[in-house]
């Protein structure tokens, strides 16, 4: 984050509320966060990795984060002080979000008078309610929720305490939305999965009446979307991040604390564990299950259950544009090959059978 100078945050109240402990001085305090390589004597850096070590010793920062174990290494350091905790980084997640909540106090507004709200809505006198949101009957708004700009909640939604939607979300009727979720602009939970039934060369629509059930701490990036059931709900479980214009289909399951990177597609009815990684762009074909501990790599296709938790990718690597027209022809004639080869070893095989 960008230092303020004009604004300074006690290290010991930091230290105190996310945890660890100081060597040197105790008064220390700080603008924010910079990387190692730009800090400034206001500002603190975290060292996650060793290799970062002598960098950290001649950087002139008000504070370092590094491990207790690291701290020897760290003598002649120019910091004011070091905070010393098991997991710098983190520290520096933890400590910028308190940061941030100083820098950026939240100001009660309660409903604007631009905003539609439904009589038989239900908010929470904490709450906000931002310029131009349209809040649905049945609707309810827990304590300490932010419900950004221009934002739909549709009927009978629930939303949990301390939920934050940035401008522009939308979240359709009958969603459950846990407490202390972020949704940010653009996503839309709970739109109709698709479902269709091919009649005589064209498609009936299925309506779907399930709905979209997401736990809490879950955070949602931009544009993403997801689906709701067909009959089913489909589940987001609790602490689950998505990032920016990922698609969720219909009735899938996503378990707790699991994370996946931007672009990825997840087609319907699809199981995915808890504490699963799925990077940028990859693609899972419908009704398959995934276990718990999986990582996925970036643009890896996934069209069947994995059942045994590790990393799998299906990525082809990079090549110059030329080598790979040549291998392209190569997989091309694959099936060729493979029969000649048959009927050579059979050919062989022949020869040498001294019958």
């Amino acid at each position: 984050m960008k230092a303020n100078p004009a604004l300074r945050f006690a290290l010991a109240d930091l230290v105190a509320a996310v945890g660890g402990s100081i060597s040197g001085n105790e008064k220390a305090e700080i603008s924010g966060f910079a990387p190692i390589e730009r800090v400034s004597p206001t500002e603190a850096a975290f060292v996650e990795q060793p290799k970062f070590l002598a960098a950290a010793r001649e950087a002139k920062a008000a504070v370092l984060i590094v491990r207790p174990r690291d701290a020897a290494q760290m003598e002649g350091h120019q910091a004011q002080a070091l905070w010393l905790h098991d997991n710098p980084y983190l520290a520096f997640a933890r400590a910028s979000q308190e940061i941030e909540r100083k820098r950026h106090p939240r100001l009660l507004q309660g409903i604007h008078p631009t905003a539609v709200v439904s009589p038989d809505a239900i908010i929470h006198p904490s709450a906000n309610v931002g310029a131009g949101a349209v809040i649905e009957g049945g609707a309810r708004i827990g304590a300490g929720c932010d419900i950004g700009a221009l934002s739909y909640v549709g009927a009978d939604v629930t939303i949990g305490d301390d939920t934050q939607l940035e401008a522009r979300a939308t979240v359709h009727h009958g969603c459950v939305i846990g407490a202390r979720c972020i949704l940010h602009s653009g996503c839309v939970i709970g739109a109709d999965g698709f479902g269709l039934a091919p009649d005589r060369g064209a498609w009936i629509k299925i309506p779907q009446i399930g709905r979209v059930v997401m736990g809490d701490d879950v955070e949602i990036g931009c544009n993403t979307t997801i689906d709701r059931g067909a009959l089913d709900d489909t589940i987001i479980g609790k602490g689950v991040k998505l990032d920016n214009l990922i698609q969720i289909g219909h009735n899938c399951e996503i378990g707790d604390h699991t994370a996946v990177a931007g672009c990825a597609g997840i087609a319907g009815s699809v199981k995915i564990g808890k504490h699963c990684m799925i990077a940028g762009a990859a693609m899972i074909g419908g009704h398959i299950e995934i276990c718990d501990n999986v990582f996925i790599s970036g643009a890896t296709s996934v069209f069947k259950s994995i059942t045994e938790p590790g990393r799998y990718s299906s990525t082809a690597p990079l090549l110059p544009h030329r080598e790979w027209e040549k291998n392209t022809v190569i997989q091309r004639n694959l099936a060729d090959l493979r029969a000649r080869l048959r009927a050579l070893e059979k050919q062989v095989g022949t020869l040498a059978d001294p019958s």
